[in-house]
């Protein structure tokens, strides 16, 4: 049998340390994976498990043996140790300040605790699969699930070879479809039908869909298809939660777009390298190698435990002085999605109940409109009721929710140097967010402070490549915490915020406080959710502070519910009593939304000393974590402030003929990619579609190839912006409607140069033109250009009439016309204008 190959990072720093100290402890008990649990523990008869380990310590300590005064060792050799049950330390496994107890291993040695089940004997699939074309089936290796344990093992991840596998899903690297509309009375969705996939069998079927700054897994019930269009419904409870919960809700939007989705978990997904399906009725699990990956030899694991350690104190009788060094932590699964579904209120924590009020307020807060119950995601490591105990040199691997979290009743405990990696959740979670009886947005302030997380030190941890699958999650996340330190982190490849602290939504007084973020290094995050930020903080914190910390790097998310709605820091509801200074972010692109008193902020942005960014991140100490962050991880651009509105584009098709016969096929192209029918305007022989889309390829092939001779033109390059909230100082509306209008400049190059200098300096140069447009009510306006083809978007409330608001642009504003006088000589009509005519309006459609 092929020897098994052990992946984690090994710190050269803790091999040291560990071979330095042998001489400090007077108790050492050996544990390896080919000892024996009736052995005495010595290193020439090991013991097997970590669990009988602590049993002789428990006795000595029981006994009080004078051998363990300065401490008691556990040696882990190297190695993989298979847990079958959780590891549980108790109050009883305690040390003491003189005589801790450490779980270490040797140096060069490896030791992993995993909550894994591996596979072997994968063979070629031979027999048809129903759902599965034959060119693909020829692909496929299969293995035997149903003996992995006595109820036919259930399981959410699948790793070959370290690498996490893809479960089966209908849209392959990374793209998404959007939803066509949310029936909230009804609980049902539609959704554009896949191409080339059948929606017949759903046993198992799950749609994952994005919402605003989290995501939800939903079990689908039923699929109704309806022509080329979908109608899905939902197991219970979460269908209920899903329908009522007000934020964050699935999002409907002509601007931005609806909601993007994708399915997954079905057979007939099953179509690319990397993919995986389990047939748990029939106890089989399919997998498409990736090059290079041979499934006689490959290490194949999947999760078999939610939690790997324990440690469990309680309010008077708690966990103290136990240390883990040097220890891996492996795969670790996450179930609830699979059996209860998973809708997310922030940061991971899901919804067990969730409605809006028919009358807001509450006592805490006059406008509050929406109520909501959370529960707490598992975690590969839980810590509560605990003191002094910490994680130094360990890595956090291969899990499916969260990798470490200080739950609850903790204080003065450290988590130092370790790699937090491949994570489906939050790397490191620490102090109560909400309990399951208390509606979240009420202030945490029991009269008992032992209950408070309490000087919790977090320092010099690499966290990369976490909330991998629920990307709601954060980096490093606290809630109602005091006196907590987190500093000199790098935190990167997350899909939504580095570090958020605090809970609550409230300024009012609650147990936070004194706490600091310091020294971090944040960059590439928000890769999939916007209202995001390197660092969120929520209610109130007196004395705290975020300082001297460094920010950069925000991905361009593919689908953002808003494109704009990104920052570098963001103190959000309640926010109150912080100190926010000299934190170096490429622009101070920063949001305080309905922030309490108190807040400070001083010296913070470009101009920041580089010294900053040279401090920021992990220690000299620590580089050695370094090699373990993978930039390339994700192939994706980077935002910035001058990135205008991301995606958002026109596409215009021309077309031989009017466009009457064309208008309903033009909607259904746009329903497969998720754009409303609402989203088409047309002119004469002209059809246009205005929306924000990721990538508008395939959009634009699906109308060359189904639309005979129709000439598609891509207008993406916005030569002109005005927008209420930066050039009027005011909110824009919640809805509106545009108004598409479209003209040629002039042949004349020199004066399209002409034309595009005076729209590049108007801001400055014409200011009255733009208090014209705040003048009139104007939302915004875009022009795009393409050759010498302009297009002009218009938006204004919803409801209202353009020929009674343009009057206002020039109302008591004469430059207003001497601006539209001068613009007459670069531009023209375009082909099919009457003569004198130069700007066309495009009507929408109906």
């Amino acid at each position: 049998m092929r020897k098994m190959k052990i992946r984690v990072f090994m710190p050269a720093l803790m091999a040291l340390l560990l071979m330095g100290s042998t001489n400090l402890y007077a108790v050492d008990i050996y544990v390896s994976p080919i000892g024996r649990d009736d052995n005495e523990g010595t290193k020439d008869r090991p013991l097997a498990t970590l669990n009988h380990a602590l049993r002789k310590v428990r006795e000595l300590r029981r006994l009080n043996d004078p051998a363990v005064k300065s401490g008691i060792r556990i040696i882990m050799e190297n190695g993989i140790y298979r847990l079958a049950e959780p590891v549980v330390i108790r109050p009883e496994d305690s040390g003491t300040a003189d005589s801790p107890t450490r779980i270490i291993k040797p140096a060069g040695a490896v030791a992993v605790l995993s909550g894994g089940k591996p596979l072997k004997g994968w063979e070629k699939v031979q027999h048809a699969l129903p759902g599965v074309q034959n060119e693909v089936k020829v692909k496929l290796w299969m293995i035997d699930i149903a003996d992995l344990d006595d109820n036919n093992l259930e399981f959410r991840q699948l790793w070959i070879d370290g690498k996490k596998a893809i479960k089966a899903r209908d849209r392959n690297h990374g793209e998404m479809e959007r939803i066509l509309s949310w029936n909230f009375p009804a609980k049902t969705c539609r959704i554009p039908l896949p191409n080339g996939k059948d929606l017949g069998n759903v046993s198992g079927m799950e749609m994952v869909i994005q919402q605003w700054w989290a995501i939800a897994n939903l079990r689908i019930k039923s699929v109704k298809i309806q022509g080329r269009e979908a109608e899905l419904s939902f197991m219970e409870p979460e269908s209920r939660v899903q329908s009522e919960h007000p934020w964050p809700a699935p999002w409907i939007s002509a601007k931005t777009g609806n909601s993007p989705f994708y399915l997954s978990n079905a057979i007939q997904f099953l179509d690319e390298p990397g993919e995986w399906y389990a047939d748990r009725q029939k106890g089989k699990l399919y997998y498409w190698p990736r090059q290079g990956e041979n499934m006689q030899q490959a290490e194949a694991v999947v999760p078999y435990l939610e939690t790997l350690v324990k440690m469990e104190g309680t309010i008077d009788h708690s966990v103290s002085y136990v240390f883990f060094e040097g220890i891996s932590f492996q795969h670790a699964g996450w179930l609830r999605p699979s059996r209860f579904g998973h809708v997310p209120h922030q940061a991971g924590m899901y919804m067990l109940d969730a409605y809006k009020l028919k009358i807001p307020g509450t006592p805490g807060k006059k406008t509050l409109e929406n109520q909501a119950w959370v529960g707490r995601p598992a975690a590969a490591v839980e810590v509560s009721y605990a003191h002094h105990t910490g994680f130094e040199g360990c890595s956090f691997e291969h899990h499916a929710s969260t990798g470490l979290d200080y739950k609850r009743g903790t204080y003065n405990n450290k988590v130092n140097g370790n790699l937090f990696r491949d994570i489906g959740g939050s790397g490191i979670l620490v102090g109560t967010f909400s309990d399951e009886a208390t509606e979240v947005h009420l202030p945490y302030n029991p009269k008992d402070e032992r209950e408070i997380c309490t000087n919790e030190s977090i320092t010099n941890n690499l966290v990369t490549d976490v909330t991998n699958e629920d990307w709601g999650c954060v980096g490093i996340g606290a809630g109602f915490v005091r006196g907590i330190n987190i500093a000199n982190n790098e935190i990167s490849n997350v899909a939504y915020s580095g570090i958020s602290m605090g809970w609550g939504w409230t300024p009012t007084a609650n147990a936070m406080r004194n706490n600091t973020i310091r020294a971090n290094k944040i960059h590439h995050y928000g890769k999939y959710l916007y209202d995001v930020s390197g660092i969120y903080t929520l209610s109130a914190q007196p004395g705290s502070v975020i300082c001297d910390n460094y920010i950069d790097s925000i991905y361009k998310a593919p689908y953002p519910h808003d494109p704009e709605h990104w920052f570098y820091l963001y103190t959000d509801e309640g926010s109150a009593h912080f100190t926010v200074r000299n934190n170096w972010t490429p622009a101070e692109k920063y949001l305080q939304n309905a922030n309490g008193p108190g807040n400070v902020w001083i010296g913070n942005g470009p101009k920041v000393s580089d010294t900053v960014k040279l401090k920021a991140g992990i220690q000299d100490n620590y580089t050695y974590l370094l090699k373990y962050r993978n930039l390339k991880l994700f192939d994706q651009p980077v935002n910035s402030v001058e990135s205008g509105n991301g995606n958002e584009i026109v596409i215009e098709l021309i077309l031989l003929v009017g466009t009457a016969q064309f208008k309903d096929l033009v909607a259904e192209i746009c329903r497969e990619k998720g754009v409303p029918a609402s989203a088409i305007y047309s002119w004469k022989n002209r059809l246009l579609v205005y929306a924000t889309i990721a990538n508008p390829e395939p959009l634009m092939n699906q109308f060359r190839q189904r639309i005979a001779g129709a000439e598609v033109r891509l207008y993406q390059d916005l030569v002109y912006k005005f927008e209420t909230k930066v050039h009027c100082g005011r909110e824009p509306v919640k809805e509106w409607d545009n108004i598409i209008l479209s003209t040629n400049l002039v042949k004349n190059k020199s004066l399209q140069k002409e034309y595009l200098r005076y729209h590049a300096t108007q801001f400055e140069k014409w200011p009255e033109v733009a208090s014209g447009f705040c003048n009139a009510d104007f939302q915004q306006l875009r022009i795009f250009k393409l050759d010498r083809q302009l297009m002009l978007i218009i938006s204004i409330p919803k409801g209202a009439s353009l020929d009674e608001l343009n009057p206002r642009t020039t109302l008591n504003n004469p430059r207003v016309d001497e601006w539209n006088g001068l613009m007459k000589k670069y531009q023209e009509g375009i082909p099919g204008t009457k003569p004198g005519e130069v700007w066309v309006f495009f009507d929408k459609n109906n």
